[in-house]
């Protein structure tokens, strides 16, 4: 907090200092006995009317009287991460649209539409890195009209708790009735201790997501637009340890290399078989293949409430970089197709998902 020299807490921030980083305190029981007070660091999103909204860095809005204020200041970027690989927002946000390809894109200035039948929001929403060229209002409006033409719900993607990261973006969606409907993950590591992990053995490695593949993974009926986007990207690696005779695999998993970056997706295993490391020894054999690649650095997208498979990773040496999060436009459904089978994200998953 911000002390004078006097000793006394000041409030050193103002309705100009909004898309800066900011530590603010405030009081939340006012005249009792013993008088409580609460902590909140994030980007300050807005100061209207009187309330400070601040965006967390897991994307939580937490909206604050500015009457309660006790203290407050601009504090520097969050610092480099010192564990995992460095990289910037931006960066990673590239890395992973190209390793989750649509099969349809337009740029809107330096958005990129993205558009694959409703097969899973990333690869259907917009990437908004940077200006779209148009005032808000009609980006959007133009973002609603590009997917309505394809019968689909509109969805802008954004990001939080990073350096670069779209708090104030978020935030106006929001003032504009725009739904959050999805937050996730995305973790980074080295590749080499996870390739030390485990040997690997019985895993079998292709360039194709066979039939047997497929059976494991969790989205059954997988259409045509789908196999694209699975087999889209740089050079994509699908990893299988087959199960008993006539059933499906006992894990699967699939990562995409590219460059230094190797994604991992698609890690599942058979419920009757966890616990017993086959996940671990599929991160080893697709992560052993990346540094034959030349790639040294991993990256995965997580669900907030799959312990399971946090666990996992945490193990392995991931950690958060920054959270994500879809918004579906105003008055629109979610015309997800049966080939999603529910809202979640086609993450890393992990031995706790099915």
């Amino acid at each position: 907090m911000e002390i004078s020299a006097a000793g006394r807490l000041e409030v050193r921030i103002t309705p100009d200092d909004v898309g800066k980083r900011v530590s603010v305190r405030c009081r939340y029981e006012h005249g009792s006995a013993q008088e409580k007070f609460t902590d909140t660091v994030g980007v300050l999103t807005s100061w209207d009317d009187g309330v400070l909204m601040i965006t967390r860095r897991d994307g939580e809005n937490v909206r604050i009287p500015e009457s309660a204020l006790v203290a407050g200041k601009v504090v520097p970027a969050a610092p480099a991460r010192r564990r995992g690989p460095a990289a910037s927002y931006a960066e990673l946000a590239r890395v992973a649209s190209r390793g989750w390809r649509p099969v349809e894109s337009e740029r809107l200035g330096e958005w990129e539409l993205r558009a694959a039948a409703g097969f899973t929001r990333r690869a259907n929403s917009v990437l908004p890195l940077g200006d779209p060229g148009l005032p808000l209002d009609a980006a959007l409006e133009a973002v609603r009209r590009w997917y309505g033409e394809r019968g689909l719900p509109a969805y802008v993607q954004t990001a939080t708790g990073a350096e670069g990261t779209q708090e104030l973006l978020g935030a106006e969606l929001e003032r504009r009735g725009w739904v959050r409907e999805v937050t996730a993950e995305l973790w980074t590591g080295a590749l080499a201790p996870v390739a030390d992990r485990a040997g690997g053995a019985g895993v079998v490695l292709s360039r194709e997501a066979d039939e047997a593949w497929l059976a494991r993974y969790r989205r059954k009926g997988v259409s045509e637009v789908a196999l694209r986007v699975l087999g889209g990207g740089p050079s994509v690696w699908f990893a299988t340890v087959p199960g008993a005779a006539g059933e499906a695999p006992a894990a699967i998993g699939r990562c995409v290399v590219d460059g230094r970056w190797a994604g991992f997706a698609a890690v599942e295993v058979d419920p009757g078989r966890r616990r017993e490391g086959l996940a671990t020894e599929v991160m080893a054999a697709l992560a052993r293949r990346a540094l034959d690649e030349g790639a040294s650095a991993g990256w995965l997208q997580v669900e907030t409430d799959n312990d399971d498979a946090r666990a996992l990773y945490a193990a392995l040496g991931f950690a958060k970089h920054h959270a994500y999060h879809h918004y579906r436009a105003p008055g629109e459904g979610d015309a997800r197709t049966a080939a999603e089978e529910g809202p979640r994200e086609d993450t890393a998953s992990g031995p706790g998902r099915s």
